[in-house]
């Protein structure tokens, strides 16, 4: 058996002082630590939001449009959010204090400026692939455990996908090392991963106590 840890966008853009700050998001960042140290997993990979400066996911890209508006891109409903994680630039870098040495492979996305792309396995319209699936298949990963920013987002569709793209792989979320950006959509993010076969955990299930 080959279990895996999955953290998700632990960058400066969405914790505290970055362009889409997420409440608490650096709260994340010692609960990843942790898990990384004790030892459990045989991997550790991460996922890392990589946008160009001119991703239509982004207000700015919109004539007439502010952050948060619902617009369209590519023919989808779009979020339309600040400018974040925008290549090469500090908001786009990891938290720096998540320890990085642990971590084998950094599965970057968002990279495609017509579509957004929240899950770290595939862009939103669910035709073009990161290949994280495949590298974790040709790990010989056999369970999953994912964590880290937006539970309501990122995360969420993270965990959906590798139930989908990852058979006979046990998937579980480690709830209180993610923070979500609304309190309603996590709620309900968690009843939809609940309701996939994701299994809803805490760090104290993995370290004891």
């Amino acid at each position: 058996m080959t279990k895996a840890l999955l953290l998700i966008d632990i960058q400066n853009g969405f914790c505290p002082g970055g362009n889409l700050p997420v409440a608490d998001g650096d709260k994340v960042v010692p609960v990843a630590n942790a898990l990384m140290k004790s030892g459990h997993y045989d991997l550790i990979v991460a996922s890392q939001d990589w946008h160009p400066a001119n991703h239509g996911s982004f207000a700015s890209q919109h004539p007439g449009a502010k952050p948060f508006d619902m617009g369209e891109l590519n023919g989808l409903p779009q979020v339309l959010w600040p400018d974040h994680c925008v290549q090469d630039t500090g908001d786009a870098e990891f938290h720096p204090g998540l320890d990085l040495t642990a971590i084998a492979h950094v599965q970057r996305k968002g990279e495609n400026p017509a579509v957004d792309s929240y899950s770290a396995f595939r862009d939103n319209d669910r035709a073009a692939l990161t290949g994280l699936a495949d590298y974790l298949k040709d790990k010989g990963v056999t369970e999953l455990d994912l964590m880290g920013l937006a539970t309501d987002y990122c995360v969420k569709f993270s965990a959906l996908d590798a139930v989908d793209m990852l058979p006979g792989v046990s998937v579980r979320f480690i709830e209180d090392g993610s923070r979500g950006i609304d309190p309603q959509g996590v709620e309900a993010a968690i009843e939809e991963m609940k309701s996939a076969g994701v299994a809803i955990i805490s760090s104290r299930d993995v370290l004891g106590g």
